[in-house]
Order: structure tokens, then sequence, then C-alpha cells
């Protein structure tokens, strides 16, 4: 190699061979790396949020007036949504299937801007107003990245039974082509990411803790995604996914 070739040779910590035509450079100023694939791109930093940051936010989540959450298994707790969190409104939403209601395996909240309403999966979610946390991590991503977002979507996954099924995030209220980072805090699960007209193109994409991803470009239309199953892992894992809503006319 040249003495001055400056061109980083650092493998990307997961297999996308998968996927036709990529390609992938990592960038200094970020600490990640930059994937494009045909009709989208990605940003992925294994390790964005420090250590220390990482492990606070976790008590952050889940700091409640009731129980210690290091000694608690949450999905033996039948009134979770009923306590009192100390910093985040936690529920768990149901959604209609066949003709029954089924409550998400998993538990959300929404935070952003007032009138900032967010409707998927028929559950209309009003906003919380933001909070110290929520926004210390919201401006780490914009003061990194050209983007600027006015919501937040957060997941918490109890134990590796916790999952998201395939689906896009293609709400209109997103707009044509939303740039969506998520933040990922707590125990490793794998997101899985797979082209719909060829679902054979995929990749799996280990969110760790303190992982930012981006998506960006045309992907919410030609490809989905999922975080599937995994009984192996016992602990919560938190996801934050912040979004630019738009005003529809």
């Amino acid at each position: 190699m040249d003495l001055f070739d400056k061109t980083d040779d650092r493998a990307l910590p997961f297999d996308i061979s998968a996927i036709n035509g990529h390609e992938v450079k990592w960038s200094d100023a970020n600490r990640g790396y930059h994937i494009l694939i045909p009709n989208g791109a990605l940003f992925y930093s294994e390790n964005y949020f420090s250590k220390k940051i990482s492990d606070r936010l976790v008590d952050y989540f889940q700091e409640n007036s009731e129980f210690d959450w290091r000694q608690t298994r949450w999905k033996d707790v039948s009134n979770i949504t009923e306590l009192p969190f100390t910093n985040v409104n936690w529920k768990q939403d149901s959604i209609k299937l066949y003709g029954k209601t089924i409550p998400l395996p998993r538990l959300t909240s929404w935070y952003g801007n007032e009138n900032q309403i967010y409707k998927y999966s028929g559950i209309t979610s009003q906003p919380n107003s933001w909070n110290k946390g929520l926004l210390y991590i919201k401006h780490q991503i914009e003061n990194s990245f050209d983007v600027h977002f006015n919501s937040v979507l957060l997941n918490w996954y109890r134990d590796g039974e916790d999952y998201l099924n395939w689906h896009s995030d293609n709400e209109k209220e997103l707009g044509q082509n939303p740039t969506i980072a998520s933040a990922n805090f707590g125990e490793t699960r794998d997101f899985a990411i797979r082209r719909k007209d060829d679902k054979s193109q995929k990749m799996v994409v280990p969110l760790k803790h303190g992982t930012l991803l981006l998506m960006s470009g045309e992907m919410q239309h030609f490809w989905e995604h999922s975080v599937p199953k995994r009984k192996k892992v016992s602990g919560s894992r938190f996801n934050l996914t912040f979004r630019q809503i738009q005003s529809l006319t």
C-alpha cells in the first residue's frame, strides 16, 4: 500500500455480503460507518455513547419509587404501566388483529414538541413533554449530523421475548424520505433489515449498549426492519427512535 494512502481498511463488525451493490466507508469524525445500499443509507456507530452515559441512561429509563430495577424481573410485574416511573411515562398499547385486541410485546412512550401526534398500526400517540435525559440524547445526535428531530418513540424490550414485527416507518407524517436515528441502551438485540422485493437481501445489525444507527434516503420505501425474539436475552433493552414529524395539511 502507498505510504500516503488514507483508505481505512477496518472491517464492518457485521456481515452485509447478501446486500447487492453496497458501499462502506469509515468516518473518524462520527466514529462510525457510512453504509450505502440500493435505495437507502445507514450510519452505524457501535459505541457512539460512552459506557458511563449509557449506564446512567439505563438507570434513568427505569427509575421508580417502588422497585429496584437491578433486582426486578419486569415481565413478572403485572401492573408495570401503573408504576410511578420517575422519568418516562411507559405504557403498553394494543393492536387489533383478526378481530382480537392484542397487547404489544414491548412497552412504549412517545415524547416530542407540542401537537406532534404520531399514528401507527391503529395507535394514536399524544406527545409527552421533553425531559432532560431525552433532550441530552437528541442534542448529541443533532450536533453530530445535519439533522433535526421534534419527537422520539421509546421502546422497552423487557427481555428477549419482547419483539418488533417486520414493518417500515413510512407513515405520511414522517415525510417522503425520513431520517430516523436509533439510540440503543441495555442488552444487545439484533436489528434485521431486508429488501421488500427480494427478501434474500438481508442483514442483521447488532444494536449494543451505546450503539447509534441512522436510517435515511429511500429506505422506508424499499426496505423493512424488525427486532426478532432472542430467548437467551434475559435483560432489558431500550431503543429510542428520533423522528421529524411533518405537519399534514
